[in-house]
């Protein structure tokens, strides 16, 4: 058995105001996902410019900490809100759930899309690789406050987490889904995103991968109190949408590319500064040719 390595949950306090690694966590996720957009809008194809990148990730922030926090008291909590309808707006209480995030980043990127009249499968897909490396550090954050652990067993590297009130071994299950939902999850994505793919299709992996991590690791997981089935957690249950929808959106992609004699439609992109860039060199050179012209009509 290992050995807990207990942390301090705030990082330091100054007077009533403490500043927590599960925000801390969720902050370098933001800039994480920042920093790879920026990359990733300079790529040819890209529906966004890297200047856009910050509005996107402040409104996709702003979807999945609402929603996430709406999931988790409707999804989780829904009798304890009924008898305290206020506890929805302690957050500091503690309380986030990944299927209510996704639902908020998604409304929020429809919002978003049509602000930039894009279509928002494009925007979608730009959103899928940047989300993981936030998804792990967020499991890292449960690690480090002993919540969300697995369940009993006796592999040796089983840990007893001190808010455990049963103080009995248990699988490290948040370090499980930080390098599931985390590491492995981004290394596919980016990896198939590394080349133009047709709208809807890294989306359609990000929700299946998630979906097969998420349904595997709650099989190591303490389960909730209420089950489906008997067997089946909440978790695997709004995971199953997510693994069926995956892959029916990978199949259709590809199908309609398929149909489309495997062509990528452009809607009038001007994707990276690069090509923004050689835009106005083209034009540029234009004007400067029709004026040669000119002056060379007139001394004629």
């Amino acid at each position: 058995m290992l050995q807990y390595p207990s942390i301090d949950p705030i990082i330091f306090s100054i007077g009533p105001i403490s500043l927590r690694w599960y925000g801390m966590m969720y902050l370098f996720g933001f800039v994480a996902a920042y920093l790879i957009g920026r990359k990733r809008a300079r790529q040819a194809w890209s529906p966004l410019l890297p200047e856009q990148v910050e509005d996107l990730v402040f409104t996709s922030a702003l979807g999945a900490v609402l929603g996430g926090r709406v999931g988790y008291v409707f999804f989780y909590g829904f009798d304890r809100f009924l008898t305290d309808p206020l506890w929805l707006f302690r957050v500091w209480e503690g309380g986030m759930a990944f299927h209510g995030g996704l639902l908020g980043v998604f409304l929020a990127l429809i919002i978003y899309a049509r602000k930039l009249g894009r279509p928002l499968g494009e925007v979608c897909d730009f959103v899928a690789p940047l989300a993981p490396i936030g998804l792990g550090l967020g499991r890292m954050a449960n690690f480090i406050n002993a919540e969300l652990y697995g369940r009993a067993t006796d592999v040796s590297w089983a840990m007893v987490f001190p808010s455990d009130s049963l103080a009995i071994p248990r699988h490290p299950s948040q370090l499980y889904q930080c390098f599931l939902e985390g590491v492995v999850l981004f290394v596919l994505i980016y990896g198939f995103t590394r080349i133009r793919r047709p709208a809807w299709a890294a989306s359609g992996v990000f929700l299946l991968g998630y979906g097969v991590a998420r349904y595997a690791v709650e099989f190591f997981r303490e389960p909730d109190a209420s089950l489906f089935l008997d067997w089946m957690t909440r978790g695997q249950f709004l995971s199953l949408p997510m693994i069926i929808g995956g892959a029916a959106m990978i199949a259709l992609s590809y199908y309609y590319f398929n149909q489309n004699d495997r062509r990528f439609i452009d809607h009038g992109l001007a994707s990276s500064s690069s090509n923004v860039k050689g835009v106005a060199k083209t034009a540029a050179k234009k004007l400067k040719t029709k004026k040669t012209k000119s002056k060379k009509t007139k001394s004629r």
